[in-house]
């Protein structure tokens, strides 16, 4: 039966910790008396033990069997009060109990009997500093590196102390001690420009990052932290020799070219910067992600004339060199967007969606261009039902869906998707855009009742909402339905746009229908001022005379209107019969 690992290791514990005690008292043993042996016997026998439960409760630290290690360092120590090593272990224990004040104690008296024993300075020196005693701490450490050959490594742990108290002079002194042992580091280095640069020793961290790059010449890393420095403190021109210098040997570093596009840019030297940054992005082990960043960044530059042209060059190369990568597409349809490119964006966001479909938000500003932009309903009702299948609780791909159904006269299916657009919707306005759309395609489907309580609905959200004011309003004057709540509403829209040719219209037809052709009449002539191209405006123009008595002039109005786009299919019966059809 194999041994458990644990068991071999309490062995070997044992037999060192044995041979150590036997070998001790071997020399004296003859002069030992009996009793002596005796306690030097138990001593022994109980710290054994002690290492033993000890190893036992490794590595989770039972519990159990760590009292019954205390227990034991501690007997052993009524029978040998000299051994260092027992109270070593019972400051350990104490220590990693939170038991900082005893386990001090206890660390400190195995000093006291033992101070050629590192371990035993590290662990009180530790213990310190939990306790945030760091000023002991840091003498505790200098006491160990000064009398102790092969302490040196503890120089770090000591300038962490001292820098941690915010003693940057000492924890600068410690690191030069270090230097001296060790050499240059460059993980000390980059600690002591820290320290200068807080102390405000630009020079003196200057210098410091360039002993580095002058030990180890042509490292990357070096260079550009250095070359950081630089730009952080406003002397930009100080980094370009050095990286020009690492271009010469590595002319393609896409880190060098990056950094010295951002210092020709903030030097006004424009055509540099955009220079060095596209021989960055033609290289494809530059990070895709620091690529996007860097032209979203730029995108919230614009408008403006150079960046834009800048660009139009940066993501033409992030596709040229990362043909198959979504994200390229998508940052090359964002930026198009942003400069009113619809038709581009459009195309880029599609080609993304043929490498990654998964993407919400390209359907999304993919459907808003076709929606918004081009108004290309029958695209938007295919690529919207097409983002429904990936994304089934997305109100605004209902709604769109819904809107462009609207457009496109399918009104029963714009019902079923605006209602769910309603349904799902997470803000008010979305829900108000869903209600809007809705109140008109009831209208259209003659379901009256619903109609209002989706207009209504919108108002609740928007008072003032024009559409809903103007549509609503005209749909009651249609319908010779509350006219008395038509006027009040086609009121309150004129009242918010007093110029609004259309606005003129509507609140004209809601008194039109009222009987009130004179009001009407002075309205109407005022929309025409403002729109004469209008047909249904020159039309009801052309109604209100004949109410009037003024057929002849009406007839001329309607003649007029037949040969504009948005006269109604009646208007060549009106001519004919010389009379009003509604």
């Amino acid at each position: 039966m194999p041994l458990d690992s644990r068991f071999l290791r309490v062995l070997c514990m044992l037999g060192v910790i044995l041979l150590s005690f036997y070998s001790e008292s071997f020399a004296q043993k003859k002069k030992k008396s009996t009793r002596e042996e005796r306690k030097v016997r138990e001593a022994t026998f109980y710290f054994t033990e002690g290492v033993k439960y000890y190893i036992l409760s490794e590595p989770d630290f039972d519990s159990e069997n760590m009292d019954r290690a205390l227990m034991l360092f501690k007997k052993s120590l009524e029978s040998d009060p000299e051994n260092a090593t027992a109270y070593f272990k019972i400051a350990t224990i104490l220590a990693g109990r939170g038991e900082l004040d005893d386990g001090l104690s206890n660390a400190n008296k195995a000093l006291e009997l033992d101070p050629e024993n590192q371990y035993f300075y590290t662990l009180t020196a530790d213990i310190l500093t939990r306790k945030s005693d760091f000023t002991e701490a840091a003498q505790v450490y200098e006491r160990m590196i000064a009398n102790l050959e092969g302490t040196d490594e503890y120089l770090f742990d000591l300038a962490a102390i001292y820098l941690y108290q915010g003693d940057y002079e000492q924890g600068l002194d410690v690191y030069n001690r270090a230097e001296k042992i060790f050499g240059i580091n460059p993980e000390v280095i980059r600690a002591k420009q820290k320290i200068y640069l807080k102390l405000n020793k630009l020079d003196k961290a200057i210098a410091e990052g360039e002993k580095l790059v002058n030990t180890y010449p042509g490292e990357v890393p070096y260079v550009m932290a250095l070359a950081e420095i630089f730009v952080s403190n406003n002397r930009e021109k100080d980094a370009i020799p050095y990286l020009e210098e690492l271009l010469e040997v590595s002319p393609n570093n896409p880190e060098a070219r990056l950094m010295l596009s951002k210092i020709y840019e903030q030097t006004g030297s424009e055509s540099k910067a955009g220079e060095n940054m596209e021989v960055a992005f033609a290289n494809p082990d530059l990070s895709l992600k620091l690529k996007l960043d860097l032209i979203a960044k730029h995108i919230r530059e614009l408008p403006n004339e150079e960046t834009e042209k800048m660009l139009h060059s940066l993501t033409d190369l992030l596709i040229e060199t990362h043909p198959e990568e979504a994200d390229a597409y998508v940052i090359k349809g964002d930026f198009l967007n942003a400069i009113k490119e619809s038709e581009g964006a459009r195309d880029n966001y599609l080609k993304s969606l043929e490498y990654d479909e998964s993407n919400f938000n390209v359907w999304q500003n993919l459907l808003t261009i076709e929606f918004q932009d081009l108004q290309d309903s029958e695209n938007v009702i295919k690529h919207s039902e097409s983002a429904l299948e990936l994304f089934p609780n997305q109100a605004v791909l209902y709604f769109y869906n819904g809107a462009a159904n609207s457009v496109a006269k399918n009104y029963d299916e714009a019902a079923y998707a605006l209602e769910q657009s309603k349904r799902l919707a997470n803000n008010d306005e979305l829900a108000k855009y869903s209600n809007m759309y809705l109140g008109d395609v009831y209208n259209e489907l003659k379901d009256y009742k619903k109609s209002e309580e989706a207009y209504e609905a919108a108002l609740k959200l928007d008072p003032t909402n024009d559409y809903v004011l103007n549509n609503y309003s005209y749909f009651l004057a249609l319908r010779q339905e509350k006219l008395e709540y038509a006027n009040k509403l086609s009121t309150r829209l004129l009242e918010l746009n007093p110029e609004n040719a259309n606005y003129l219209d509507t609140h004209a037809w809601v008194l039109f229908k009222q009987g009130e052709y004179k009001q009407a009449r002075k309205l109407l002539e005022k929309a025409i001022e403002k729109d004469n191209g209008s047909g249904v405006i020159v039309e009801h123009y052309g109604d209100v005379l004949f109410k009037l008595g003024e057929v002849d002039q009406a007839v001329k109005q309607w003649m007029k209107a037949k040969g504009m786009d948005d006269s109604s299919d009646l208007i060549d019966k009106k001519i004919a019969d010389r009379k009003l059809y509604e």
